[in-house]
């Protein structure tokens, strides 16, 4: 399994709004919460790991965006998110600005 973190860590990336666009038409993108590693709920879904993300999408860690948060990332076509692609999804975690 480290072997696939490291893998996985490799793969981190940063994408504006407007690159994500097309994989949310296609219902692909997974909103991350910022309490979660973005690697680790990558693994846990590349190993079909139910349990934990069934405890995610529960405690609303995970989700679909919202209606209300794409249009608001549609305002803003250059916000930037952190993605890591696991087919068939790409899971994203909002950058906040600081």
């Amino acid at each position: 399994m480290s072997d696939l973190k490291a893998e996985l860590t490799e793969s981190l990336d940063e994408a504006e709004w407007e690159w994500l666009i097309p994989h949310v038409q296609r219902d692909a993108v997974i909103l991350v919460a910022h309490e979660l590693n973005l690697v680790d709920v990558g693994v846990a879904i590349a190993n079909d790991n139910t349990p934990s993300v069934e405890q995610w999408i529960d405690e609303k860690l995970i989700s679909k965006p919202s209606t209300a948060q794409l249009g608001e990332w549609n305002t803003n076509v250059t916000k930037r998110f952190n993605t890591l692609i696991i087919q068939p999804y790409v899971l994203v975690q909002e950058i906040i600005a600081t």
